[in-house]
């Protein structure tokens, strides 16, 4: 049987190596640009006064931070009407939940916080094993403020904004990341947001996939093949 791809002595893979080294260092340098930008750019006062449901029942954005300046918020496909969290999101909740101790020791605070009421995110919080915060924005405009939630309207008509365009949202709920800071006198900044392939690089397994021969192997359809981690062998 023949192989996809050429087959090199040691020191032609070697040179090879090399030469894609190179790019990766390109890249690299790029990324840290990249980084530096973002961390650069404008932030936006919080005017609101947002409410969530949670594990110490209700608690405004400010009270989230937990005495720290920075928070990283996971906005979490999970529709009021719906018994189980998106199995996608439920992939990113593997990668985060073991890192947010790491995170706060570097004066981050992170949490997820979804649509659906706060009983049904801890009853699937409880399946999966997980132990991150995790909150609801049911009583709150805060997903519709920050275009992971939409309206039946909107749903009908195809036409949202997610991801800092018009478009179809494709669902009720939609994936997102956003970072707020709060300063020494008590004001919160939303400092960035990003959406869809935004979040991509997040997703630890993703990462180790694209160092692997057949990479993501999705063959242009996305990640048609995820489950949740508890359903990959019914």
């Amino acid at each position: 049987m023949s192989l996809p791809h050429q087959v090199l002595s040691h020191e032609q893979w070697l040179e090879a190596r090399k030469e894609l080294l190179a790019k990766e260092k390109a890249f690299s340098r790029l990324r840290d640009e990249l980084s530096q930008a973002r961390r650069s750019l404008g932030w936006e006062a919080v005017e609101k006064e947002y409410q969530f449901n949670g594990p110490n029942g209700k608690e405004t954005l400010a009270q989230l931070f937990d005495g720290r300046s920075q928070l990283i918020i996971y906005h979490f496909m999970f529709h009021a009407d719906w018994d189980a969290g998106c199995p996608h999101c439920s992939r990113w909740a593997d990668s985060f939940n073991g890192a947010i101790v790491h995170l706060n020791h570097r004066d981050v605070t992170m949490v997820a916080i979804s649509h659906a009421p706060y009983p049904r995110l801890a009853a699937y919080e409880r399946r999966m094993g997980w132990t991150f915060k995790w909150l609801s924005s049911f009583e709150s405009d805060f997903n519709f403020d920050y275009h992971v939630s939409f309206t039946p309207g909107e749903m009908s008509t195809k036409k949202a904004f997610y991801n800092y365009t018009e478009q179809d949202p494709d669902a009720p709920e939609r994936e997102g990341i956003s970072v707020f800071f709060k300063d020494p006198l008590g004001r919160v900044f939303h400092t960035y947001s990003t959406y869809a392939r935004g979040i991509d690089m997040m997703n630890t397994d993703y990462q180790y996939l694209d160092l692997v021969p057949k990479g993501r192997d999705e063959d242009g359809r996305g990640p048609y093949w995820v489950r949740r981690r508890d359903e990959y062998d019914r």
